[in-house]
């Protein structure tokens, strides 16, 4: 073989030798590689932010059960949320949302407006919705436990006077529908420093309403006296079925579950003037009239008889028959020749 060929073999297994020790070598010396995982940080050493518990659209008056405090990444936290330790969250019910906020996410300063701001009565109302005060009586505020943010019933009382001898009807009508309150004696928040609800009277109802029902208010405070009746939570269920089966409601094909909830809150929150109902005097009491009273007819002139009265007395016609004899007209009364 020739020397060369052999030199370069020998060179070759030589290189080939000192490779596999040093892999060998640098293998056996390093060990299984360390991996110092970062330590979590706990939930008590995270920033607590007041998140809202469920979605909240405009206008809504906040109550204690509409947030609480979450922890939150450090990283995350901007300067404009609310902190635990630094907020009373007491403090920040009856405040109203003036922008949307969904479920989970982070209440911001500039998205609420504490009572006594400026603007506060109009970031609470809808759009195209407007606020009326309602003079209450004591007796009629339902002595108190109408709280802003809850619904009512309107209802008007009146006599209403027509002739005759008898006593003016009575009748009392609800003329109004789920009302919703927003503030009872220029008061938004009903909580006192312990964050309860405090019951107390109160001589005005400011409530939201639509322009037409404010008209409607209005002329109803002329009539006679109003009084509140408190519903109850459940009644919206039964009067949203009744919207979606009958024409009041519209659900358009295909539309998304988030859609359809906002619609059927909208629907739930609006006023109702329509299908009032009523009673009278004679549903609660058997010596009261359920109808206006007849007409007393106007006196006869002087020199005059009608049916048998004498002259210068005011005399009052009972049933008549007409007769037509060509151009002439008799008049007999029924019972009489």
């Amino acid at each position: 073989m020739d020397a060369k060929k052999i030199v370069l073999l020998v060179g070759a297994l030589i290189i080939a030798v000192t490779t596999a020790l040093l892999a060998r070598s640098m293998l056996s010396s390093s060990g299984s590689p360390q991996v110092n995982a970062a330590s979590m940080p706990t939930e008590a050493d995270q920033p607590h932010v007041l998140v809202a518990v469920k979605a909240l659209p405009v206008g809504t008056i906040l109550d204690p059960e509409s947030f609480r405090f979450q922890p939150w990444p450090k990283d995350l936290v901007e300067q404009v949320y609310f902190l635990q330790g630094e907020v009373d969250p007491v403090k920040l019910a009856g405040s109203v949302v003036r922008t949307a906020i969904s479920a989970g996410q982070p209440m911001t300063q500039g998205a609420l407006v504490k009572p006594g701001d400026r603007g506060f009565l109009a970031a609470a109302l809808g759009a195209g919705m407007r606020a009326v005060t309602v003079p209450v009586s004591a007796q009629s505020s339902v002595a108190g436990f109408v709280f802003p943010g809850d619904h009512i019933d309107l209802v008007l009382t009146q006599s209403v006077s027509g002739g005759g001898d008898g006593d003016p009807l009575k009748v009392s009508e609800t003329i109004l529908r789920n009302l919703r309150v927003l503030a009872t004696d220029q008061r938004m928040d009903a909580m006192g420093p312990d964050g309860k609800p405090v019951v107390q009277t109160y001589s005005n109802v400011t409530i939201e309403v639509t322009p037409k029902i404010a008209e409607k208010i209005a002329v109803a405070q002329t009539i006679g006296s109003l009084s509140m009746s408190l519903r109850s939570m459940a009644d919206t269920t039964s009067e949203l079925d009744a919207a979606i089966a009958g024409t009041d409601m519209n659900l358009p094909d295909g539309a998304s579950p988030t859609t359809e909830k906002a619609m059927l809150a909208k629907l739930s929150a609006r006023p109702v003037d329509r299908g009032s109902t009523y009673s009278t005097g004679a549903d609660v009491s058997r010596y009261q009239r359920s109808s206006v009273p007849a007409k007393a007819d106007a006196p006869m002139p002087a020199g005059a008889t009608a049916n048998g009265a004498p002259v210068g007395t005011v005399a009052f016609k009972g049933p008549v028959i007409r007769i037509a004899r060509g151009t002439n007209v008799t008049e007999v009364p029924v019972g009489g020749k």
